[in-house]
């Protein structure tokens, strides 16, 4: 599985729209809507257009942070901090995934109904800069103690993506190599084609 976390400050010059679409057309499986400085109405006219963008194609979109444009869109997923999703005991209809850093929290965020776990940052990105990554090992040790879906982040590049995979997640999620990119269609269909490789989902 190839998720698409998106951030439209990353796109540049190219329309945001326009990566969406050559990233479904490249094959991911999911896009995280993570735009978290948008209001209601801004973000909810946002997740119509890419839930129009991705028609009746089987990529899933997942609201993150924002409960009701979640619901506003009848996305399939809703995505939330650990801490929110301790604190809130959200009621949603689809699925729910919960970010999280350590062993604990994955299996505290599985024992309370999440359906999957964003796990990172598992190599250095600029994304994360100074922070020191967690390394494959934190994947090994969720995976062997928890049974629900594991979404590994991080500086995750087609280079070392097999090597994430072989560590026991079911995918990966990316962000600025496909936002950046100058052609997020070639990049995207490398990810899935190396992941065609080392994945039973594919």
């Amino acid at each position: 599985m190839l998720y698409l976390i998106t951030n439209r400050k990353l796109a540049y010059h190219k329309d945001f729209y326009k990566i969406i679409e050559d990233a479904i057309n490249g094959g991911i499986s999911a896009i995280i809507l993570r735009e978290k400085d948008l209001l209601y109405d801004e973000l909810l006219i946002m997740a119509k257009k890419i839930k129009g963008i991705i028609g009746h194609r089987s990529v899933k979109l997942i609201v993150n942070s924002n409960l009701e444009v979640a619901k506003g869109v009848e996305a399939y997923g809703f995505h939330v901090s650990f801490e929110k999703f301790i604190e809130m005991k959200f009621s949603f209809k689809g699925i729910i995934g919960v970010s999280v850093h350590s062993l604990n929290e994955a299996m505290e965020a599985e024992k309370q109904g999440a359906n999957y776990l964003l796990v990172g940052h598992i190599f250095e990105t600029d994304c994360k800069k100074g922070l020191p990554p967690r390394g494959i090992e934190l994947i090994k040790d969720i995976r062997k103690n928890v049974s629900i879906p594991i979404i590994a982040l991080g500086g995750i590049t087609t280079l070392n993506v097999l090597k994430v995979i072989e560590s026991g997640a079911h995918g990966v999620a990316v962000m600025s190599t496909i936002m950046k990119e100058k052609d997020p269609f070639v990049v995207t269909k490398q990810y899935i084609d190396k992941l065609k490789r080392g994945s039973v989902n594919y």
